[in-house]
């Protein structure tokens, strides 16, 4: 499709800011928590539904991780035990930084995730011409500027830590990116570590920051 020439600046700016972001992460807490008695945790599987662990492999009264768009159509991470043993490993070393030790049974942090790929409209954007002020604007020597739409997998991976004691989700963190689980296995678990280690930067949280 062609695009109108005036409006070539703000498209490329747009797209080259959102394809610039690189790994998009976020988080949110309880800021009622006293962070600094939490010394050990525990993995339990927050995910219901279908071919999910039975009602009581899953903690009662524990709120909902929100993982954001469906998912692409057959595409369960929680189903592939190595991307679960890989997440997992990318989140035990964080925490394991923060100086929290995995434990069985009884730990003060219960620790949870979902995650999910589901697909985004990119529009890769090209143009022929010069550049001049020929054409009754800067932008006039542009001749044509063509724009073709397809579709990207983003994969995004949410964590929440909860309190079992008082059964309150006490942190939550999400990092989004595009993804390929066909191809690069260890390109991909590179990108979760990197991912793993921006999130836990805010890991305890610091109030006012």
């Amino acid at each position: 499709m062609k695009i109108t020439k005036q409006l070539i600046l703000p498209l490329v700016l747009l797209f080259m800011l959102a394809y610039a972001r690189g790994q998009d992460i976020h988080y949110n807490y309880d800021r009622g928590a006293n962070f600094q008695s939490y010394r050990t945790y525990q993995w339990v599987d927050v995910q219901r539904g279908p071919g999910g662990p039975s009602e009581a492999d899953v903690p009662t009264g524990l709120p909902n991780l929100p993982v954001g768009p469906p998912p692409m159509s057959a595409s369960n991470v929680q189903d592939d035990q190595l991307l679960d043993q890989d997440i997992r490993r990318a989140v035990d070393a964080q925490l394991a930084e923060k100086g929290l030790t995995k434990v069985d049974k009884g730990g003060n942090l219960f620790v949870g995730y979902q995650a999910n790929v589901h697909e985004e409209k990119s529009i890769n954007l090209s143009g022929s011409g010069g550049y001049g002020w020929s054409g009754g604007g800067p932008w006039g020597g542009l001749s044509s500027f063509q724009g073709q739409t397809s579709t990207v997998p983003i994969g995004t991976l949410v964590v929440g830590l909860y309190d079992p004691a008082r059964k309150q989700l006490i942190w939550r963190g999400d990092a989004s990116k595009t993804v390929n689980l066909k191809k690069d296995p260890n390109k991909n678990y590179a990108n979760l570590q990197k991912a793993m280690v921006k999130l836990f930067k805010n890991y305890p949280p610091q109030p006012g920051k």
